[in-house]
């Protein structure tokens, strides 16, 4: 069968690669296009634009790249119809993907699939009018959508967490010796502090200052900063310039896995995070921060912005963000984190019982059959229907 994705970001690049591998195990003869990244390249297939050209967020960023956004969003749409694809696959990104399912499903007729669901549960609650239209399939990937759906009268199918598919694999495929991965990044034998301030421009610009004042305050520590892909490097140093700093691409997870504790943007990070079991603070900085702060407090169902908590349904990791997010804050939860044995040792605990929550791997492959099965379901009911109508 013909696949069409669509990625929109760096996680969703992970976890569409890892449903492309499994699909292909699946579909011996899967054929894939996409839009997406470099991981979802490498799965073979036909690039049709690299998300680093949509990867924007926050009103200001959208409205000021608006024109490039528009002008891919209908490249797009006629990149589908000439591929003609059996189905479409969305991978979050609800901006972009949810125009493009109701377009696929006015020209082309064709299934449309979403795999990880958008958060509908923290905010613009309405687009369950258009999920309920376009998307026959959504498959969700944290356990408390498949609820919160049946309060939506929309059915749902809660398939596992790929973030712990790609920990799982990490842990088993990767060489894991401390010192060779000092060695390799010409790193002291000292313990590290991880900085992880987004996959975008924009969430780097405002992040990445305060982290590195914050982790610098401590002495006897190295510092590392996960560098997202598709950004380069020159632009990481126009805020570590002066810093001692080591800036790692490509190795978020040993980076994570070495290091003592972490701050950390809100997002799939987080949650990455917890599986390998570093201590962090959930940070993210907002203009306007009080105000923010207020709107989320009064207007957001939700009470958390980190996927730890949210699936904890507690705070085990404290969130910093808004008017929270401050010079003084972030270094005395990194110093409790640091330092603090009962801090670590809650949040271990904590862990545990997230990684309970989650459930075993399997996600992507989970996934993979049931959406193969089900355009096979499809496919001998449309012939089915066709014979009738012959007869």
């Amino acid at each position: 069968m013909k696949y069409y994705l669509i990625a929109g970001e760096a996680s969703g690049d992970l976890h569409a690669a890892n449903l492309m591998a499994a699909l292909r195990r699946t579909d011996t003869q899967a054929r894939f296009r996409f839009m997406g990244g470099d991981l979802m390249s490498a799965q073979e297939g036909d690039c049709f634009r690299h998300y680093r050209h949509t990867a924007y967020m926050g009103f200001v960023p959208v409205l000021l790249h608006l024109p490039a956004i528009l002008s891919t969003l209908r490249r797009a749409k006629e990149d589908i119809l000439v591929y003609q694809p059996d189905v479409l696959i969305l991978i979050d990104y609800p901006g972009f993907n949810l125009k493009i399912a109701a377009f696929v499903k006015k020209y082309l007729h064709i299934p449309v699939c979403y795999y990880i669901s958008p958060k509908l549960w923290a905010w613009k609650r309405y687009r369950i009018r258009t999920i309920r239209r376009y998307i026959d399939r959504m498959y969700c990937i944290l356990p408390f959508e498949e609820d919160f759906y049946r309060t939506l009268n929309y059915p749902v199918e809660y398939v596992g967490n790929p973030t712990v598919d790609s920990i799982e694999h990490f842990l088993h495929t990767r060489p894991l010796v401390r010192q060779a991965f000092l060695d390799a990044n010409h790193l002291l034998d000292l313990p590290c502090i991880a900085l992880l301030p987004g996959s975008r421009r924009q969430e780097i610009r405002d992040n990445l200052p305060l982290m590195l004042q914050a982790a610098s305050s401590f002495q006897g520590y190295s510092i590392l900063v996960a560098a997202a892909p598709g950004i380069e490097s020159d632009y990481y140093r126009r805020f570590t310039q002066g810093y001692p700093v080591t800036l790692l691409f490509d190795q978020t997870y040993l980076l994570l896995y070495h290091s003592t504790a972490a701050l950390v943007t809100s997002g799939t990070a987080t949650l990455e995070a917890a599986l390998l079991g570093v201590p962090q603070a959930v940070c993210y900085k907002t203009p306007l921060g009080r105000l923010v702060r207020f709107v989320f407090r009064r207007f957001f169902a939700v009470p958390y912005i980190s996927l730890v908590n949210l699936i904890l349904e507690k705070e085990l990791v404290r969130e910093l963000f808004g008017d929270a997010f401050t010079l003084s804050n972030l270094r005395r939860e990194l110093d409790c984190l640091l330092n603090n044995q009962e801090r670590r040792k809650e949040v271990f605990s904590g862990y545990d019982s997230l990684r309970h929550t989650l459930g075993s791997s399997g996600a992507a492959q989970y996934t993979a059959n049931r959406i193969f099965h089900f355009l096979e379901k499809k496919g001998d009911r449309c012939k089915t229907i066709a014979l009738e109508k012959r007869g």
